[in-house]
């Protein structure tokens, strides 16, 4: 597969007035400011750090096809000129397990918190499971921290289950240390 600088069909679920394109690698510093502005200022600088760490420029580079970016239409931009961040709408990092041939993995999704509610994340999902369909995956997996209790509702609306972990908390299955000490997470599956 070659890596597609244009923009995709935002037909189906996705609601009027965006762009759906695959991310570039030019796109990393915009992703990084809404991975600091997006929280609201959860958890600080500390919790902005850390959810930069969690999307490096690698994803950029290496699962563009398998991610998805939405822009306000007419905000997009022209190969390798960086976009205002205010174009940026939400976006959907995922990939291919080459471990797995029956996985594929959402890694990270975001919507600007002016789109929340409006179907962008249903329509990231929605996309990204017709991606994985199209390469023969037959499930999805993510997992999230287990203090992220949106994040846990959304994922069961959106069909994933709760695979038990090695304790349980709130009623939520949970790894302790699955990212390292003091990083639990709850890890999701859903079938195709």
């Amino acid at each position: 597969m070659s890596i597609r600088s244009c923009d995709l069909e935002p037909s189906g679920p996705f609601p009027p007035g965006v762009t759906v394109r695959y991310p570039r690698p030019s796109d990393h510093a915009v992703l990084q400011g809404a991975l600091t502005d997006w929280w609201g200022g959860q958890g600080g600088e500390a919790g902005a750090q850390q959810r930069r760490l969690l999307l490096p420029r690698l994803f950029l580079q290496h699962f563009s096809e398998t991610s998805l970016l939405v822009e306000a239409t007419g905000t997009a931009h022209p190969e390798g000129e960086p976009t205002e961040g205010a174009a940026l709408r939400a976006f959907l990092i995922g990939f291919l397990s080459q471990t797995d041939p029956e996985t594929a993995y959402i890694h990270f999704v975001a919507v600007h918190p002016e789109e929340q509610r409006s179907g962008l994340g249903r329509a990231l999902y929605q996309r990204f499971f017709d991606v994985a369909r199209g390469h023969g995956r037959s499930r999805v997996r993510a997992i999230t921290s287990p203090e992220n209790r949106n994040s846990i509702a959304y994922h069961t609306h959106m069909g994933f289950r709760i695979e038990p972990g090695d304790r349980t908390e709130d009623g939520v299955g949970v790894w302790t240390d699955y990212d390292g000490p003091g990083l639990d997470r709850v890890s999701f599956v859903r079938e195709l």
